[in-house]
Order: C-alpha cells, then structure tokens, then sequence
C-alpha cells in the first residue's frame, strides 16, 4: 500500500533545528577537510611520482649522467692511451671466476689466459676488455657516453634558442609574415639531415661542431610547428586579448602570458629531441661523417665493434646496450611527462 503524500502542514510541523547545518567548531576540524592549493608544476609532479616507469628512468638517467661527469676527472684508464701488447683482450673483473668475464678467451679451440699471454701486470683489469688499439673500452665508454649527452643536451637548447622563439614569433604575428614562415620551414624541412652533414663537412673538419652546425639547421622544426599551434590556439584566448586592449607590447605579452602557458608542452618535445639527437649522432659517427679518432663517441664505438662482431661480439655490444637504455630512459621520461602535464589523464 502506498505511502501517504506529506502536505504542507506536515512539513510545517517539523522541528526546523533538524534543518540546520552542521556547523565545524573549530580551525583543525575546517581545516581537516580542506584540500591544499597545488600550482600547476606541483600537481604535474605529484602525478608523475606515480608514474613508475618515469621516476625510474629519471634515476637511471640520474646515474648515467652523474658518472659520466665524474669519470672526467676519475677513470680506470686513460681511454686514448694506446698498447699495441694489450690488444682485444677480453673483459676481466676482479673475483669473478666466468669465462668470458675472468680474462680468458678461446683461441684455437682452448682456453687461454690472454692477459698473462699479453704479460700483463698484475692487479691491472680492464673490466669490459680492450679494442684493437689496446685502448681501455670502459673508459672509452664513459667518454663516449659523455659527448654523446653533450651533443643531444645542446639539440635540446637549439629547440628553445631557435625552434621556441621562430614558433612565437609565427603565432604571435599571424597573417601574411606567418604565411612567408611557414613556406620557409617548409623548404629546410625538405632538405634530408644528412645532405646537411655532407655540407657541413665541406665548410667545416667532422667533429661536435660540425653535427651541431647540421642539427642548427634542420632539427628544431619540430619545436616550431608546435609552439607556433599552440601559441595560435592561445593568442585568441580571453586573457590574451585583455593584455592587448590594456596595450601591453607583444614581446610581454609572449613572454608573460603565453610562453609560461605552453611551457609544459615544451619541456616535453625537448625530452623527445634528445633521443632523437643522440640517434642522430651515432648514425653520423658510425657512418664516418661524425667524431674522428681519438675522439669517442657511442656511434664511433658501434662502428669500431661492428667491424669485429663476429670474433669479439662484447665491443659491440656494450655500447649498442648503452645507448639503448639512454634513449629508452629519455623516451620514457618524456612519456611520462606528457601524461602528467595532462590534466585529462586518469591517474
């Protein structure tokens, strides 16, 4: 059976003080369900601590490059130093007892102790062995590794210096001088990265400037196309119009409201630069037209252990496993960063 339909009079007839609301009676009770004022940045940070994959590649990447700059005033060996008596040895690691890892090597079909063959002295180890010059890999590695994040953390400056800047100003200014930006971008875009190179090495000897000349050039494109879009989506947004009606020059209005706007989409393209710079690097080293000795580099050390993969597989692999996890942490962080910087993604 149906209930009853309260009336007026019913309703009238109830205790107002059941209707009142529940008053909090002091400041820690308000307080305790009050949620902290986060700025944009710490909100972002908050949920890229979640992402697990993030946070490890930024240790991983931590280590790497804290290494690498102290072994430029710490390495086990001096990694141009050359001995023709010490050549292609196979790694040997202090108490460890593995073939392969103890300093011994097959010749012939037998085990033979390479380092007492090679008279080498006691107490003196070369952890990833040596290359055909009789030249330390491991300290090589560490210089290779260096210069390699050299050359791709000065890609991730021209993407700001050149890319950021062409970007605002193509945005900002719009009509008919965007229109002749464009086309111009256009026309570098078209010109392959190592048709560059090939012209950079006629005016200049190969070498770090040489690829930073090429990457100059071609590689901070893609930055601007995209801050250029996203300046474009931006200047017609309400607050952008008030700075214009209150008179305020483009060049504060680029630097105060729209660049800090856009930040978060650049510091991610400038992670997804890098890889790509490091990439480019070894593929120029390990075709001849990057690094020339004794220099060393990750693409130069490919290339030295590419010509005797099939003998002595280890000086190949140890810098091709290098660069692969540096450009897999880079990936990563910028994966990670391009979700956290989104507030539309699920946590």
């Amino acid at each position: 059976m149906a209930e009853k339909p309260y009336t007026a009079n019913d309703v009238a007839a109830i205790d107002a003080a059941k209707f009142q609301p529940l008053q909090k009676n002091t400041n820690e009770e308000r307080e305790a369900i009050a949620t902290p004022s986060l700025t944009f940045f710490q909100d972002s940070w908050r949920r890229l601590k979640k992402n697990k994959a993030a946070v490890f590649s930024i240790v991983l990447l931590l280590i790497i490059i804290t290494i690498s700059i102290i072994t430029i005033f710490v390495s086990p060996h001096d990694p141009t130093a050359q001995n023709v008596t010490f050549t292609n040895l196979p790694p040997k690691i202090p108490g460890i007892n593995i073939n392969g890892l103890n300093g011994y090597a097959m010749v012939g079909g037998e085990l033979v102790d390479k380092y007492a063959a090679a008279n080498v002295p006691d107490g003196t180890y070369f952890l990833l062995g040596t290359d055909g010059l009789g030249r330390d890999l491991l300290s090589r590695l560490f210089v290779g590794t260096r210069i390699s994040l050299l050359i791709a953390f000065i890609a991730a400056m021209l993407d700001i210096i050149f890319g950021v800047t062409y970007g605002l100003i193509s945005g900002l200014l719009g009509g008919r001088i965007d229109n002749v930006m464009q086309r111009f971008l256009e026309i570098l875009s078209g010109i392959p990265n190592l048709v560059v190179m090939i012209l950079m090495l006629v005016v200049f000897e190969p070498g770090i400037f040489s690829i930073v000349a090429a990457m100059a050039i071609t590689n901070w494109i893609p930055m601007a196309r995209i801050v250029r879009a996203q300046t474009m989506k931006l200047k017609d947004q309400e607050f952008v119009l008030a700075a214009t009606t209150l008179g305020e020059s483009r060049l504060k209005i680029a630097m105060k409201h729209v660049l800090p706007n856009i930040s978060s989409v650049i510091i991610v393209q400038m992670m997804f630069s890098i890889p790509s710079a490091i990439f480019f690097e070894a593929f120029l080293s390990f075709i001849g037209l990057g690094l020339k000795p004794p220099s060393a580099s990750l693409g130069m050390l490919l290339s030295d252990g590419y010509k005797t993969f099939l003998f002595l597989p280890y000086q190949m692999w140890v810098p091709a496993v290098t660069l692969s996890v540096i450009m897999i942490g880079f990936n990563l962080l910028a994966d990670g960063l391009r979700d956290a910087f989104d507030p539309k993604m699920k946590e």
